[in-house]
């Protein structure tokens, strides 16, 4: 299948279970979005299908466009065209937003090859108007001295311009203000596509009132225990989680 497939998968962290036995598939050309209450394992799946070394993948197949991404490095799950925007983006200083971005452009161009400048800033420049960022943001660090809206649209700028095949956008809503969850959630319709599969990872519906889902999972305990349509969203706005200790 082309997109993302997850298999029996279990992880855990510092010995700590914290997905246990999961099953999910988000096709290309899908969005899909995982909710729940906080601790139930949704940042974690994430992480541990990053490559993250903190999270132990026990059991189970992550397929990426039917290809098991288990037990590689990061930097390789990412080359294969997987793409994580993180809850909390991360600054580098001294590297500057157009460096980074063209660095990690390069690095999936075969051995020799390099990106054309003219080009490369042609389209840089594209997406960052897309997003309402101003054209100085090139120079600056990346993530240094952001906001929490600036952060996010830096994560989104950098996944327009590498074109995944597969996106998971972390809680991509939090810390935004309405103006900036909408600019953001622009920016993430823009990038949807036949050859494209995203997941997104969401406490709140307002964020999906934005980008419409396909699908939506309720991931409590570590494994998804509901799945819907867009208005199961909706229904979780109005009833909380509680209820889900039931099923």
């Amino acid at each position: 299948m082309r997109g993302l497939e997850i298999k029996n998968l279990t992880v855990e962290v510092a010995g700590k279970k914290v997905v246990d036995g999961m099953n999910l598939g988000v096709p290309a050309g899908e969005v899909h979005a995982i909710m729940g209450p906080n601790g139930t394992g949704k940042t974690s799946l994430s992480k541990a299908i990053a490559g993250h070394p903190d999270y132990k993948i026990t059991s189970g197949e992550v397929l990426l466009n039917d290809e098991n991404i288990v037990g590689l490095q990061p930097d390789e799950i990412a080359r294969k065209g997987f793409f994580l925007a993180f809850q909390y983006p991360v600054s580098i200083p001294g590297v500057s937003i157009a460096n980074f971005i063209r660095a990690c452009l390069n690095a999936r161009l075969p051995e020799g090859e390099t990106l054309n400048p003219v080009e490369y800033y042609k389209k840089l420049y594209e997406k960052m108007d897309e997003l309402k960022m101003p054209r100085s943001f090139t120079s600056r660090s990346v993530n240094d001295g952001f906001s929490g809206g600036e952060k996010k649209r830096c994560d989104i700028l950098q996944m327009l311009m590498l074109e995944p095949s597969f996106a998971i956008l972390d809680e991509t809503d939090s810390g935004l203000d309405i103006d900036a969850l909408r600019i953001v959630s622009e920016g993430v319709n823009t990038a949807r596509g036949a050859n494209i599969g995203m997941l997104l990872i969401t406490h709140y519906h307002r964020l999906l009132e934005y980008i419409k889902p396909d699908k939506v999972h309720v991931m409590s305990g570590g494994r998804i225990v509901l799945s819907g349509g867009a208005e199961l969203a909706l229904e979780l706005e109005q009833k909380g989680y509680d209820w889900l200790k039931d099923l």
